[in-house]
């Protein structure tokens, strides 16, 4: 990781602890991005993946959480039951503890229960959204997500044809969105592409500032 910083911590929300790990450029960061993860992986695969590395050697300042009953924030108790949209009050304490309004949300699968409510309750705290096959995309409106402005970039493997497809038919009701295939990729395409993952999303980013 050429000239980045990479660290490790916790952090508390409502009173529980939370592992997240960070990579900090050396200069002042462009733009803050908050990665979250699916039920099988953690802050760890965006490590693993390079992830972390690729966004600070561009200037980003990205964190990578651990959710709560997962990785090494597995002691914590998830304000919701999996697979039901949590309160968005949970991720907007997550941001103002790390720091890091307005982000760049990253959400694959699972987080999507974290994610689509925050961006709908508390969306002047992101810059922008980056739904990676999300699941609870249909427990919200047709209308509700076209009157979310936030820029975002919907992401899916052509081979997830469950996920995949049943969240693009629910994102693309976003007023500002593209749309980022990875072809030959699976539900976790970000691992099958992570050449094609890693240019899609700096690309993105760079549209942002």
């Amino acid at each position: 990781m050429a000239g980045a910083l990479l660290t490790e911590g916790t952090v508390a929300v409502d009173g529980q602890s939370l592992f997240y790990r960070e990579a900090r450029p050396q200069q002042a960061p462009r733009l803050n991005v908050l990665l979250l993860h699916g039920i099988r992986f953690s802050s760890d695969t965006w490590l693993q993946l390079r992830t972390l590395a690729v966004l600070a050697d561009a200037g980003h300042r990205a964190v990578a959480v651990d959710l709560p009953g997962l990785g090494r924030s597995k002691d914590a108790a998830a304000p919701a039951p999996v697979g039901q949209p949590a309160p968005g009050a949970f991720l907007k304490a997550v941001v103002e503890a790390l720091g890091l309004a307005p982000a760049v949300l990253v959400s694959p699968s699972l987080s999507g229960m974290y994610s689509l409510p925050f961006l709908f309750q508390h969306g002047h705290l992101l810059k922008a959204y980056v739904p990676v096959a999300p699941i609870c995309t249909e427990k919200f409106e047709a209308e509700r997500y076209g009157r979310v402005e936030t820029p975002t970039l919907i992401v899916y493997g052509d081979q997830d044809v469950e996920l995949g497809q049943l969240s693009l038919g629910n994102l693309r009701h976003l007023a500002r969105h593209q749309v980022l295939v990875l072809q030959g990729a699976g539900h976790a395409c970000y691992l099958d592409k992570p050449e094609e993952w890693h240019r899609g999303l700096l690309a993105f980013l760079q549209q942002l500032e």
